[in-house]
């Protein structure tokens, strides 16, 4: 089979599948759906931007925001404390004791309405994340519009199936009740989310929580909160649009004050998307309530590459996958184990695409393939990785620097690295380096892979690729992650019906398809009687209190 064939194939599917999606897209939008008007990102820049009082006071109350390509600061937010958090928890506790009652025809009008505007603006959605996160327009495409969409579509078509009461079997002795589990709302669901994807990590669990009938409380990161202001324009727009409720999003600003007062708050429920570190603090502050919680947490994907594996297919999902936002992903491919047989092909290939990358801000002018780092200070730390590894042995092929761009000298960019020799013992095996380094360990067998991705302390996803798909499937058996995609990577993100989320120090709990839906739910078992007519549960006069010594068994 040609190359050219391959290609034309892939291509092929892929028209396939962005048209699938655009068919679901478009089936939901005949609906008639009110347009709501929502005043664009042109009016971001001016707000608060010169405040009054030095930078130590401000940065208490102040939440600066900065262009993380350019370092420009676009303007400043009121970093918010514990006892506004909590006015705003209160407000979403009124909305949700009315909205808890709409009907899934009012929710899907919502989402309808969102779907509605995100498809008719999303060049300036994409572009306003790439200024707040600092990732190219095809990358805000692919991980913030997309996604997105694609999620909205899959509730429309199928949240209502799976949040509708579930009958259940009532078993032999009970024969003749009727048994079924019920999905009520839990309430307030806090969320606090992280920088790498401004639109999306705010529409992820915003559709999913108001659908489930809850009123959402999300804290933004103080790296990324100038977009929440175009963001939330739209979530206005779009509640009011659809009849529901005042207050039934609160969009908190601010430090770890804020998000403190959130996890210790009146909340119902929390979503940490972040750090393993941060992660546990979230924890110990919502175990005095008892606040059910669910983390997802880092991330350190093992991209298995079996011998037998199509390059011309894993060679370009690899650099993808270790690329894409610059690395900052936390499903990202960070560590990808290469049989020996094809170490060396895959390195030459990956190396050479990797040099003639193009890098600078995402705004900027000419087509870029990677942008800026968003998290301040992250450049230096992906650098102090990458150095650490070199010091014990391994050979850089590609990038391997902090780079200054033209026309970004206040910029945070790390170059797209190719790292090779790497091993379990190295800091960049063990720690998740969140960036643009795609670092290769060889492996001799499909044992020795299958032993050097389980040999780290994360567990989210990963990836397999080879030829045979039995091949594939029975090594990834064998990950302790929460996501495989067989010869492909991320996949399983796309299929909404899917749960996300991971294991050990990645986190437990699952967002995402039927049981991240269902998990935004109080789970309530009900038993009656299948023909109360005919037969009912009846006390028998010897079990019936008072009891009498005749009535006693064996008397």
């Amino acid at each position: 089979m040609s190359d050219n064939y391959v290609y034309n194939a892939a291509g092929l599917l892929a028209i396939v599948i962005v048209g699938a999606l655009l068919i679901k897209v478009v089936k939901a939008l005949l609906i008639s759906t009110p347009t709501i008007d929502v005043l664009g990102p042109e009016g971001l820049k001016a707000q608060d931007k010169t405040v009054n009082g030095s930078s130590s006071a401000r940065a208490a109350t102040q939440v600066v925001c900065t262009d993380p390509a350019t370092g420009e600061v676009i303007c400043e937010l009121p970093a918010m404390t514990a006892a506004q958090v909590n006015e705003r928890i209160t407000q979403a506790r009124q909305a949700a004791e009315v909205w808890r009652r709409s009907s899934f025809k009012q929710r899907k009008l919502l989402l309808r309405i969102m779907l509605k505007y995100i498809v008719s603006h999303q060049d300036e959605i994409c572009r306003v994340a790439a200024r707040d996160s600092g990732k190219p327009l095809v990358d805000a495409a692919f991980g913030e519009v997309m996604v997105t969409c694609e999620k909205i579509a899959w509730i429309l078509s199928e949240g209502e199936r799976w949040l509708k009461p579930e009958k259940r079997s009532a078993g032999a002795m009970m024969f003749y009740k009727a048994a079924r589990v019920e999905f009520h709302p839990v309430g307030v669901v806090g969320a606090i989310v992280p920088w790498n994807y401004p639109f999306h990590n705010v529409f992820n669990p915003l559709t999913a929580a108001l659908f489930a009938g809850n009123a959402l409380v999300i804290k933004v990161s103080e790296h990324a909160s100038w977009s929440s202001l175009y963001y939330g324009r739209i979530i206005e727009a779009a509640l009011q649009a659809a009849g529901a409720p005042k207050g039934l999003v609160q969009i908190i600003t601010g430090y770890a004050e804020a998000g403190e007062a959130l996890t210790k708050g009146q909340v119902d429920k929390i979503i940490f998307v972040g750090s393993t570190q941060v992660g546990r603090h979230v924890m110990r502050a919502a175990a005095d309530r008892l606040t059910p919680v669910t983390l997802e947490l880092g991330g350190k994907d093992a991209f298995i590459v079996c011998p037998d594996a199509d390059l011309n297919q894993a060679v370009p999902t690899a650099l993808r996958g270790a690329f894409q936002s610059c690395g900052q992903n936390c499903a990202g491919a960070e560590r990808f184990i290469v049989h020996s047989d094809v170490h060396d092909t895959f390195v030459q290939r990956v190396a050479e695409t990797t040099n003639r990358l193009r890098q600078g801000p995402p705004l900027g002018q000419g087509m870029v393939d990677a942008g800026a780092m968003c998290l301040p200070g992250l450049a230096d730390k992906v650098a102090e990785l990458v150095d650490d590894a070199v010091a014990q042995g391994a050979k850089v092929l590609a990038g391997g620097k902090v780079v200054h761009p033209a026309g970004a000298p206040g910029g945070q960019f790390y170059a797209p690295t190719v790292l090779v020799g790497v091993t379990p013992s190295m800091r960049i095996w063990q720690e998740e380096v969140f960036g643009p380094v795609l670092a290769v360990a060889r492996c001799s067998s499909d044992a020795e892979a299958v032993q050097l991705a389980n040999s780290c302390p994360f567990g989210l996803g990963s990836a397999v690729f080879s030829r045979s798909q039995r091949r594939a499937n029975a090594i990834a058996s064998q990950l302790r992650v929460g996501m495989t995609s067989i010869n492909d990577f991320a996949t399983t993100y796309m299929c909404q019906s899917l749960p996300f989320g991971g294991v050990k120090e990645s986190g437990f709990g699952r967002f995402a398809g039927i049981e991240g839906l269902r998990a935004l739910c109080v789970t309530k078992a009900v038993a009656e009687d299948r023909v109360p007519w005919l037969m009912k549960t009846t006390i028998p006069p010897m079990l019936q209190y008072p009891e009498s010594k005749e009535d006693k068994l064996g008397h």
